[in-house]
Order: C-alpha cells, then sequence, then structure tokens
C-alpha cells in the first residue's frame, strides 16, 4: 500500500510538472519597418584662400591657383542615379573665374566645371549618374582665374553650395 501510495504521490507530481510546462502564455506584436529616402552630402571644411598673384607679360590671363585639400562625402539610397550639383551664394564678377571637379566613385565627374556664373537658381552638375550606396572622401579641386582686364579683386568670400539630388 505504501508502494501503491509512493507511485501515486510520483505520477501526481509528474503530472503537476508536465502541465506546469505545458502551461505558457504567448502574445505577438507587429513591428512596422520603413526605410524613407535618404541624401546626405557633407564636406570635410574650407579649402585654402586663393591669391593670384602673377602673369605672364603679353598674357591678359592671368596664372591660375588651385586648392584640393577638401572633400566630399555622400550617402543616397535611391533607386536610380541621382547627381551632385554646384552653385554660388552669387555670380563672380565677369573676368574672374572659379572652377571645381568633383572626383567620384559612385558617379560620373563631369570633370573641370566653371561655377563663376551660377546662382542659388541656377547650379550646375559637376557629379551625375550617383548610384545607390556611399561614396567617402572624394577630392574637390578650386581652380581661381582672372584676366588681367578685369582689375584687383579685394578679398571676397564665395559660398559654393553642393546638393545632392534627383
Amino acid at each position: 500500500m505504501k508502494k501503491s501510495a509512493m507511485a501515486i504521490g510520483a505520477v501526481m507530481m509528474g503530472f503537476a510538472l508536465v502541465q506546469n510546462a505545458a502551461a505558457q502564455a504567448t502574445a505577438n506584436q507587429t513591428v512596422s519597418l520603413t526605410v524613407n529616402a535618404v541624401y546626405k552630402i557633407a564636406t570635410s571644411g574650407n579649402p585654402g584662400g586663393l591669391t593670384i598673384t602673377t602673369g605672364t607679360a603679353g598674357t591678359d590671363a592671368l596664372t591660375t591657383v588651385s586648392d584640393n585639400t577638401t572633400n566630399y562625402s555622400i550617402t543616397q539610397n535611391v533607386a536610380g542615379t541621382v547627381k551632385v550639383t554646384a552653385n554660388l551664394d552669387a555670380a563672380l564678377p565677369a573676368g574672374y573665374t572659379l572652377q571645381m571637379n568633383l572626383a567620384s566613385t559612385k558617379g560620373t565627374s563631369a570633370g573641370t566645371v566653371d561655377v563663376s556664373g551660377t546662382t542659388p537658381g541656377a547650379a550646375v552638375n559637376v557629379v551625375t549618374g550617383v548610384a545607390m550606396g556611399a561614396d567617402a572622401a572624394q577630392t574637390i579641386t578650386y581652380t581661381f582665374g582672372a584676366n588681367a582686364s578685369a582689375g584687383t579683386l579685394l578679398s571676397t568670400n564665395k559660398i559654393v553650395t553642393l546638393t545632392l539630388t534627383n
């Protein structure tokens, strides 16, 4: 009888443990995931001052000066391709030229582009066909030129705006 009671007790304990282990509760959640269009562009800082100090006798075009100490990086995730445009805050006076060349491994550089006459409403393409992904630390080269017939130019700051757009 003792053995039967112990066996019944062991079976009851086992049954209780199995019921306890089988008694589970679950809950479900729905997580909404979205990735919006991302257009990011950044520059590494400002180039050094571009000062023309010499020319060649008998030639109106003075000797150009260049700077390639800055770079830009982009990230974009838009299907198809996008481009980088450039413009100045205001056009340069006649006789002065500012050109820029943006390197790119994700798109096609337009090469050396004259941005002298650009304004916020009249940007020019500097890189086209930029594929999805990132393009980091790409060199920006500025070249400043002037004609002797334009005269001197007091030190002036120009704001160059680079825009990543589709």
